[in-house]
C-alpha cells in the first residue's frame, strides 16, 4: 500500500488551484453539512482531527495517508488525496467531503460537487496556527464548534508543557526513502515546521520543499540528528540498513548514532499530537 512518506513529498499545480478556486464558505455555516454522517475525509491530519473531535463514528471512508489513529485504517480508503479517484469517492455515497486545501485534482472535486456533495477544504499550510485554524474549520462543518475549541486548548496546553524543557539546537535533517533517491525536507514543508518548533536547525532549509538528496551530499550538510519515517526504514531495509547507508554513516549524526524514525504522519502531518512529535525529536537529539 502507498504510504504518505512517499505521498507528501511535493505541492502540485492541482492544490494550489484548488486553493483559489474552490469557495466553500457558505457550505460551513449550512445545517445540512453538519447533519451530515457520511462523511469522507481526504488528508491524514484531517483524518486524525476527526476522530480527535470524537466524530469519527461519522466517517465512511478516507484516504492512504491517514494512517492515525488505527480505527482509521480499517476504513475504506479512496486513493491519495492529491491524486483522487471519483468513482471511488461517489462508491461511498458521501453527504460530506471535509478535505485539505491542497487536495486535487481540482476537476475531480469540482465534479463531486457539481452532483451535489458538499465540499468543505481546510487550512493545510505548514506551521501550527493552521492546526488550530483546521480544528476550528472541521469542527464547526461537522458542527461541533465547542469541541473544537476544547481540542485547541488540549494543543495548546500540551505545547505549553514543554516550555521548560530547553531545546538543544542542533543541526538537523528530515531524510525521506521512497525505494529510491533518497529525499529531504527543506523550508515550507510540515516537516521543516517541526524541526523549528522543537528548536532544531534544519539543515536543509536552503532549499524548498521535498528534493532529491545524494548520498555525496548527506555529509557536507553535516547534520547532528537523521530523522526519517517509519515507512521510509522499511522501504530502505529496516533501520541497520538505512543507519548503514554510505551518506548516512558518514555524517556526525551517524556517527554518534543519532539517527532515529518516528511514526510517518507524526513527522510530516502537524495534527493534534504535534506535542509529542516535538517531544520524541527532543529526546532524540539530546
Amino acid at each position: 500500500m502507498a504510504r504518505l512518506a512517499g505521498k507528501l513529498l511535493s505541492d502540485t499545480a492541482g492544490g494550489m488551484m484548488l486553493r483559489v478556486g474552490l469557495v466553500l464558505v457558505l457550505l460551513l455555516l449550512s445545517p445540512l453539512v453538519w447533519a451530515a454522517d457520511r462523511v469522507v475525509s481526504l488528508g491524514g491530519s484531517v483524518t486524525e482531527i476527526i476522530f480527535a473531535l470524537g466524530e469519527g463514528d461519522r466517517l465512511v471512508a478516507t484516504d492512504a495517508s491517514s494512517l492515525y489513529p488505527e480505527a482509521a485504517t480499517r476504513l475504506p480508503q479512496v486513493g491519495y488525496y492529491r491524486n483522487l479517484s471519483l468513482e471511488g469517492i461517489l462508491s461511498q455515497r458521501p453527504d460530506l467531503l471535509i478535505v485539505s486545501e491542497n487536495a486535487g485534482p481540482p476537476e475531480t472535486l469540482s465534479r463531486i460537487r457539481d452532483m451535489g456533495v458538499p465540499i468543505v477544504a481546510v487550512s493545510d499550510d505548514p506551521g501550527i496556527e493552521s492546526l488550530y485554524e483546521r480544528v476550528s474549520q472541521i469542527a464547526t462543518a461537522l458542527g461541533v464548534p465547542e469541541a473544537g475549541r476544547q481540542l485547541q486548548a488540549e494543543i495548546q496546553t500540551s505545547m505549553a508543557a514543554l516550555s521548560g524543557v530547553p531545546p538543544t539546537g542542533r543541526r538537523a535533517l528530515v531524510v525521506l526513502h521512497r525505494g529510491g533517491p533518497l529525499m529531504s525536507a527543506g523550508a515550507g514543508t510540515s516537516a521543516d515546521a517541526l524541526l523549528r518548533l522543537s528548536g532544531l536547525e534544519n539543515v536543509a532549509a536552503g532549499s524548498r520543499g521535498y528534493r532529491p538528496l545524494t548520498e555525496e551530499a548527506l555529509p557536507a550538510l553535516a547534520p547532528e540528528l537523521i530523522i526519517t519515517t517509519t515507512t521510509s526504514a522499511d522501504s530502505a531495509g529496516g533501520m541497520n540498513a538505512f543507519e548503514q547507508r554510505p551518506g548516512v554513516a558518514a555524517t556526525p549524526a551517524g556517527k554518534a548514532g543519532r539517527v532515529v524514525a518516528i511514526d510517518d504522519l507524526l513527522l510530516l502531518g502537524m495534527g493534534p499530537r504535534v506535542a509529542e512529535a516535538v517531544r520524541q525529536l527532543r529526546a532524540a537529539a539530546d
